[in-house]
């Protein structure tokens, strides 16, 4: 299942060629990883327990410039899990042409917030990330 959030673009996403900034798209990917903890995973009580989602890799390819004003529609999916990490795959687009501005692969594992050491995705993990697949 894939889950979307929209993002109106703001002035001050823009750099000086008007367009939105390269790094502005890393926090919009965050924004919707931030929104699937949320609604999946009960962030509060996963961090309480002492657990912690930390990204390890980004590759971003550019497509299609965004402007002012444009309405973003991002859409996030599990592509693959793994034993220690999994992947977020994220595509960025227009809402109203579909052309596709962005797309994103972040991978992350899953600490103990006590050890900062990544821990193996369990079956109980695991079960929660198969949902976004």
């Amino acid at each position: 299942m894939q889950d979307t959030i929209t993002i109106k673009i703001r002035g001050y996403h823009l750099d000086l060629y008007g367009h939105v900034n390269n790094t502005r798209y890393l926090e919009f990917l965050e924004e919707a990883r931030w929104t699937i903890k949320e609604k999946y995973f009960d962030f509060p009580a996963t961090h309480a327990e002492g657990y912690g989602f930390v990204v390890v890799n980004t590759n971003i390819n550019y497509r299609h410039p965004a402007g002012l004003g444009d309405i973003l529609e991002i859409r996030t999916k599990i592509s693959k899990i793994g034993r220690k990490s999994a992947t977020f795959r994220h595509t960025i687009y227009l809402a109203v042409s579909e052309t596709l501005i962005a797309d994103a692969e972040v991978t992350f594992v899953i600490i103990d917030r006590n050890t900062n050491k990544a821990i193996p995705i369990g079956d109980n993990w695991r079960e929660r990330l198969e949902i976004l697949k």
